[in-house]
Parts: C-alpha cells; structure tokens; sequence
C-alpha cells in the first residue's frame, strides 16, 4: 500500500492504518529504536508508542514523507527511553555516540535555540554542502545510531577510513558552525 493510502487510513481514523504502517515501516522503526537503546524489547516498545503517536497526530497533521515523519516520531520515543534508561545506566554506546557530536554540538547550552530550529537549521545546510559519501555515513551515525563497523560494511570501507571520514566530518561541521555564529 502507498503512503498516501495509509495517510488517508489515518485520517478516515481506520486500524487497518496502524496494521499496514506496520507490514510497511515497523523494521524500519524498530532498527532506528535499537540502534539508539541496544535492546530489543524497549525497540519494539518503542515501534508499538510510534503506530500510537502517529495515531495520534494523523490528523490533523498531514506527514508529507510517511517514512520521516514515523522515524522522526521514533527517533524522539528512542531518545526518551534512552533518558530513562540512562539513569539505569544501561546503553554506554550511545553515550559515546554523543560524546563524539560534543565538541561540535554541546545542546545543554543551546537548548532553546536547537528547539527553535536554530542549530538544526544550520546542521542541514552543512550536510547539504558536502559530498554525498560524507554526508550518508554522518547520517547513519547520527541520525541512525549506526555502529561503525555497520557503516563501513554499509559503505564498503575500512573501519579506519569510516572513523576518519567521521572525524573531519565533524570538524568541518564544529568549524561551519562557528563560521556561522553558533555559540558551542
């Protein structure tokens, strides 16, 4: 079924919305949940909170891209988990994961600006500059959680090569960044 179909699921407020979301993108939500809290039920918990958001949201919004809007939607469900199990002290990966984006982005100061879409705004022009390989594998670290030995079997790199691409990747963001005003 196409998304507009399943769109317009929601809208007529159908369960077969939620079933056909679910044979569509329900792998998709639950590899981004995983990759963020590194286990399977809390993955799944999360894919099931993604069919209620959406559910929830479709309407009256109107998702022009169904596949981001539901990873959008579980990305964020991940995070908070993560912040909740995160005081269970039980995922470090992502921990590290977003120790490596603190020298380039450091959000507790800039809270309010990165809800406002400031940073963000500034993050996408970034990615939209750089070359296309470059750009892919920050993706699927940062917005995928994608380990690097995935990313590399993805891409067909060298496991050093895909650190090093990430390191200057991230230095020429933390540098667009401040070329462009963004306290850090």
């Amino acid at each position: 079924m196409d998304d507009e179909m399943i769109i317009d699921l929601f809208w007529e407020r159908s369960e077969t919305a939620i079933y056909e979301t679910s044979n569509k993108y329900g792998s998709y939500c639950k590899a981004i949940a995983f990759n963020i809290l590194a286990d399977s039920s809390d993955a799944e918990e999360c894919e099931n909170d993604t069919y209620i958001a959406a559910w929830k949201t479709i309407p009256p919004t109107r998702p022009r891209i169904l596949k981001s809007f539901l990873g959008r939607l579980t990305r964020n469900i991940a995070l908070d988990c993560y912040d909740y199990n995160k005081a269970k002290k039980r995922n470090n990966e992502f921990d590290i994961l977003l120790s490596e984006l603190g020298d380039c982005i450091y959000v507790h100061n800039n809270q309010q600006e990165y809800e406002a879409g400031y940073i963000s705004r500034h993050i996408s022009n970034f990615l939209r500059s750089i070359d296309t390989e470059s750009r892919m594998v920050f993706i699927r670290r940062y917005w995928y959680s994608d380990s690097i030995n995935d990313i590399a079997l993805r891409f067909r790199m060298s496991v050093s090569k895909t650190k090093s691409l990430l390191f200057r990747t991230r230095n020429k963001l933390k540098r667009y960044l401040e070329k462009e005003g963004v306290v850090l």
